[in-house]
């Protein structure tokens, strides 16, 4: 808890009144403190300040790295294989075995993109598709999380048939769509083929002129939205305490600022 000069309840000389004015005119008043997040897993931690009563309002702020780091959850990934299908009437899950960056959002099992916290997230995908065969051909690209397709999200994307000399044709499939996601979810990005002459494919880097390589895939997720409008918010208070609710925690020096007004 943070203490600065004060006054007495009645009367003060004024060189005493002037010291307290000029700190308050310099952002140095009594309402401010800071309070680090509990561990072990748990949801909710108690800010003890005899400051705080029935219908204060606490503002938070992250002061921490590790705090700041925690409130904007990302992910985004690339593979650089090809991507086959063995059969027109499998699902398969897009394989990423590239991590680019990594907050509160990882991938296991090669397609699985989890999430560590509650949310709403924004997941985008794109896709390079191939088509070596004489007709045009779909592929539906869709979403699952944990195990069950996610209803309502397919699309459909037509492949024109190979160009004239045998040479594939080629299109890039890309989406975004958002979703509610709860702690420790996953999702992946599904596909189906209507012929198996259609795959995903990368490419290596080119020249004359030098070109980056051409990932078979990449996905993205970002955090939109959380439980409420902050991932840290005041659940409750009484006289000279309050409970703040946040994401569950395991992470060390979580720490925020607090002001208390009124």
């Amino acid at each position: 808890m943070t203490q600065f000069r004060t006054l007495p309840p009645f009367g003060s000389d004024a060189r005493g009144v002037a010291e307290v004015v000029r700190g308050i005119m310099d952002g140095k008043t009594n309402n401010i403190g800071r309070i680090t997040l509990a561990t072990g897993n748990v949801a909710t931690t108690t800010i003890n300040d005899e400051r705080i009563g029935f219908d204060s309002l606490i503002f938070l702020v992250p002061v921490s790295d590790v705090a700041e780091a925690d409130s904007t959850p990302y992910g985004a990934f690339q593979d650089s294989t090809d991507q086959t299908a063995a059969n027109t009437t499998t699902a398969y899950a897009v394989t990423l075995n590239t991590t680019d960056f990594s907050n509160g959002v990882y991938v296991s099992n090669s397609s699985r993109i989890n999430v560590r916290n509650y949310g709403i997230y924004n997941l985008q995908f794109s896709i390079q598709f191939k088509n070596t065969t004489n007709d045009g051909q779909d592929v539906d690209v869709w979403f699952r999380k944990n195990g069950t397709n996610i209803a309502a999200s397919n699309s459909r994307f037509h492949i024109p048939a190979r160009k004239s000399g045998g040479d594939p044709s080629h299109l890039i499939a890309a989406l975004n769509f958002f979703l509610e996601l709860q702690a420790n979810d996953y999702v992946e990005v599904m596909w189906r083929v209507t012929d198996t002459g259609v795959s995903i494919e990368h490419f290596d880097t080119s020249t004359s002129p030098t070109r980056p390589a051409v990932p078979s895939a990449i996905v993205t997720m970002s955090y939109v939205a959380p439980a409420a409008t902050s991932n840290v918010y005041v659940s409750s208070q009484q006289q000279g305490s309050a409970t703040l609710t946040h994401w569950s925690n395991n992470t060390a020096d979580k720490t925020y600022g607090y002001i208390v007004v009124g």
